[in-house]
């Protein structure tokens, strides 16, 4: 919550209360001694004595001095609170066509922009901007193998013009539109195969960056993986440059605190996305549960769906889904095989300063 100059005083704090006004959720909330339960100044319930009213900024502030929320509160919140406010924003964002200003969804989201600005990339990990080319990066995916033309696909994936799209595709594809309708037909992807302490690796690269981390115990098999990815595509073993890109992945598979300096081609859904990137700042030695992650990109019902994005990842370690954990601790399912999950965990754990 954050304090408005309208509502800086305790009178024009209680005025808002007596018209349940809704532009003030936010900014305060009233608590009632009498029942020991705090509100938001929107709330329906039956006005209480002044005299038995005080006003806190924040929720917290009212539960220090021994407030408890009340029955609306929590339905409120779960209603207009931050995180609907934020699914809301990405509703918005998903039915438009073209990527709206930030000031129209913060709009739509009843926030400032700036406010905005900072909850929505809390929430979700990433910045609007950056969800809505997600967005726009899962619809050109689905155009392209749907539409009867690349023109086609470029119009039904909400670009405007040509320029723009031939711009933006090759970031957003990792090859041209072409080659991507063709199942990766005329584009290259570097990769090698080696080995590091949990078996077999390949790493793999395409134009924009590395697009699979794969581990295993049948190197052949991981192979198989990669061009069953990319059917029609040109794999090229990795050069001399490439190896040492190589022992860069493998050493931060050895050593997750050093961290990976080298640019990703991160595919999936603006959900996996979000996902991901919220994976990417749980740091070495922690972890989380798939209802926290859920939770932490607003989706809290969603964590069989953070599920299902840690196990479409394709860049183990560098997107640390085996740091995700059940409620209760124990280890889940994980990719590339629970007791991998385990050693990276107890690896992690003992570098942990």
């Amino acid at each position: 919550m954050s304090s408005h100059p309208l509502w800086s005083t305790d009178d024009a704090r209680w005025q808002a209360v007596t018209e349940r006004n809704r532009a003030a959720d936010g900014h305060f909330v009233y608590a009632v001694r009498t029942t020991g339960l705090y509100c938001l100044p929107s709330s329906p319930a039956r006005l209480p004595r002044r005299e038995n009213v005080e006003f806190f900024a924040t929720p917290e502030e009212a539960e220090r001095r021994g407030y408890r929320p009340s029955k609306r509160f929590l339905r409120q919140q779960a209603q207009h609170g931050p995180a609907a406010r934020i699914a809301r924003a990405c509703r918005f964002i998903e039915s438009r066509d073209a990527l709206p200003s930030l000031a129209e969804i913060a709009a739509e989201a009843g926030m400032s922009p700036s406010h905005f600005h900072r909850s929505f990339k809390a929430a979700t990990g990433l910045t609007p901007k950056a969800y809505a080319d997600a967005r726009r990066q899962q619809r050109l995916r689905g155009a392209l193998g749907e539409a009867d033309s690349v023109t086609g696909a470029l119009y039904d994936a909400g670009f405007t013009s040509s320029g723009g799209f031939y711009e933006a595709s090759p970031a957003m594809l990792g090859m041209s539109p072409k080659a991507w309708r063709a199942g990766g037909q005329g584009a290259r992807i570097w990769f090698a195969l080696g080995a590091c302490s949990l078996g077999d690796i390949l790493v793999a690269q395409s134009g924009v960056g590395i697009c699979a981390i794969l581990l295993g115990d049948d190197a052949n098999a991981l192979l198989r993986e990669l061009q069953d990815t990319f059917p029609r595509a040109e794999l090229v073993g990795g050069d001399a440059d490439f190896e040492a890109r190589v022992a860069q992945v493998v050493g931060f598979i050895e050593a997750p605190e050093t961290g990976l300096d080298l640019p990703l081609d991160i595919r999936g859904t603006a959900f996996q996305q979000r996902v991901w990137q919220a994976l990417r700042n749980v740091p070495p030695g922690a972890t989380v549960s798939y209802a926290e992650i859920a939770r932490r990109i607003g989706s809290p019902t969603a964590a069989r769906a953070v599920a299902g994005a840690c196990a479409a990842n394709l860049l183990a370690v560098a997107i640390p889904c085996h740091r995700v954990v059940r409620n209760d601790g124990a280890l889940s399912g994980y990719r590339w095989g629970v007791e991998r999950k385990r050693v990276l965990l107890e690896r992690e754990a003992k570098e942990k300063p």
